[in-house]
Parts: structure tokens; C-alpha cells; sequence
């Protein structure tokens, strides 16, 4: 058996059958540089059920995961929400119009975010998304189960307290990285100011290499998924680089600087220019 990748604007990836031995297969769906953030959306699929893993910023991009469930002809059971940021729930509003029996679900950690922070980031994000923006926002219910099953392959909820919690697939060795993981994109890292929450994110990291996946699907990308685990290394060495920058430049400009050098080659920039203005203390973010 396979597990398959395909990605939207992303060319397809077929991994070797021999590690895996669950009949799960994987649907990433990414709206790249036609999006403000390229925020992946995985559609999890067993013989007859589904699970939707993030729902998208732009309710826009949501309505095109509404099309891939529908031709999926799966049911879908469930809509996971892995972070609390609204990249990852903002779209959820047409995909519960189209499933109204799908439970909308994510950890107490995550839920207690949104709770938190919605009405701000709606009133900052709103009118940058225009015609994408939710007429409502919609919350998930709390999960306390750390896992949910899909046809009777276990899907585990990792390291929820953490800013990097994700999903493990142990029967084909999969991790669904969510906000914690990047490729090809300069991290966003406004939302871990302090150096002790970048290391914590570190120590995820560490330990989702210590599961030896073979397929790993980053919350955010550029490009195409990258094989096996570099998308886990990409990520651990661009936060050890942000704080080699910041020991040394105490300015946004000089930080952004120092990053475009050492990464040259990324296309968008509002995620290292707004992130390096917040770790500066230029500029507060919530």
C-alpha cells in the first residue's frame, strides 16, 4: 500500500509502501504565494471516513476544502484544530455549513487561545482578508482525549500544552506538524518572544525527531512537502539562527537583514518583517 501527498499548486509525492501499515491516506492541500499565509490543510483518509486536519485562513481557500472532501466521497468525523493562531481556524465557518455533523474539535490548550484572543485578531486580520474574513468565527469544542481513531488507526494529539503541538500517525510513522513546523518560509516567530519559548519549541522538535517519522507535513510551506524529516531540521535551525541574530542586533532592520542573508531565497518577507519588529520590542503583538 501507499501513502500519497498531493498538494495543491505542489507537485505530488508518492512515498515507498514498505514502512506502512495502515490504510490511511494523506490529501495536503496548501494555496501557497496565493494566500497570505501558506497554511496547510491535510484531509486524512480511511476506506469510507475522513478527518480534516486545520481549516484554513480564508473561508476562499475553505470552500476549495469543501470541494476536496465532497469528491473524496468520505464521511468526514472530524475537523481537527491544531493552534490557536487564525490561520488554522478562521476558514472552519463553510466547512460546518457543508459537515454539520463533523465535530469541530482541538485541545483545552489551543480552544483557551482562541477563546482569548479572536476578537483581536479579527479586528487586525479582517479587513487584510476582505472577502476571506469569516462572517463568524467558530470555536472547537475541547478535546481531553489525547488521541481520536479513524478506522481504527490511532491519531495522536503531541505535546498539546506547547506552542508546537501536533499529530503522530504511529501505523505509517506520519507527523502533521501544524504551526511548529515550516519549510521553504521564514518561521513566523511572533508568537514566541521570549527565549525560553523558543527553546521549548526546540525541545518539541527534538522529540519529534526522536519518533523517527517517515513522512512529516509542515503546518506552513513554500515549494513542495520535503522528504522524510527535514522539514523538523529546517525548523530547529532557523530558531537557533534567530538567536544567534538577535544576540548580536538589537534593531528589526538589522535582524531582518542578517536572516534575508542567511535564507536569500524566500519569496515572502511580511512574516520575518513583522516578527522581527515584535522580537525587537518594536512593535507589540498578542
Amino acid at each position: 500500500m501507499k501513502l500519497f501527498l498531493k498538494s495543491l499548486l505542489v507537485s505530488s509525492i508518492a512515498l515507498s509502501a514498505s514502512a506502512f501499515a495502515a490504510e490511511l491516506s494523506y490529501k495536503v492541500y496548501n494555496p501557497q504565494t496565493q494566500a497570505i499565509f501558506p497554511v496547510t490543510s491535510t484531509l486524512i483518509t480511511g476506506e469510507k471516513d475522513a478527518v480534516l486536519v486545520d481549516a484554513q485562513f480564508s473561508v476562499n481557500d475553505a470552500k476549495n476544502l469543501v470541494k476536496i472532501i465532497q469528491d473524496s466521497g468520505k464521511s468526514l468525523k472530524y475537523i481537527v484544530i491544531t493552534a490557536g493562531d487564525p490561520d488554522y481556524y478562521f476558514g472552519l465557518e463553510p466547512l460546518v455549513q457543508a459537515f454539520p455533523d463533523a465535530k469541530v474539535i482541538a485541545t483545552p490548550e489551543v480552544v483557551k487561545h482562541i477563546q482569548a484572543t479572536k476578537e483581536g485578531k479579527f479586528a487586525y486580520w479582517g479587513p487584510i482578508l476582505k472577502s476571506g474574513a469569516p462572517s463568524q468565527i467558530i470555536v472547537p469544542n475541547v478535546i481531553e482525549d489525547k488521541s481520536i481513531e479513524l478506522e481504527g488507526e490511532r491519531i495522536e494529539i503531541k505535546a498539546p500544552g506547547k506552542y508546537a503541538s501536533y499529530l503522530w500517525v504511529p501505523s505509517n510513522r506520519t507527523i502533521l506538524g501544524g504551526v511548529g513546523l515550516s519549510s521553504g518560509i521564514h518561521l513566523w516567530t511572533a508568537d514566541t518572544q521570549s527565549k525560553e519559548a523558543r527553546e521549548e519549541w526546540q525541545k518539541v522538535l527534538k522529540q519529534m525527531s526522536r519518533l523517527r517519522p517517515s513522512a512529516v507535513i509542515p503546518g506552513h510551506y513554500i515549494g513542495a512537502i520535503p522528504t522524510g524529516s527535514q522539514a523538523i531540521d529546517f525548523t530547529y535551525n532557523y530558531l537557533v539562527d534567530v538567536d544567534k541574530v538577535l544576540k548580536d542586533h538589537k534593531d528589526s532592520a538589522s535582524v531582518i537583514a542578517k536572516l534575508k542573508e542567511k535564507y536569500p531565497n524566500f519569496a515572502d518577507e511580511s512574516s520575518l518583517e513583522l516578527s522581527s519588529k515584535v522580537l525587537t520590542g518594536e512593535m507589540e503583538w498578542k
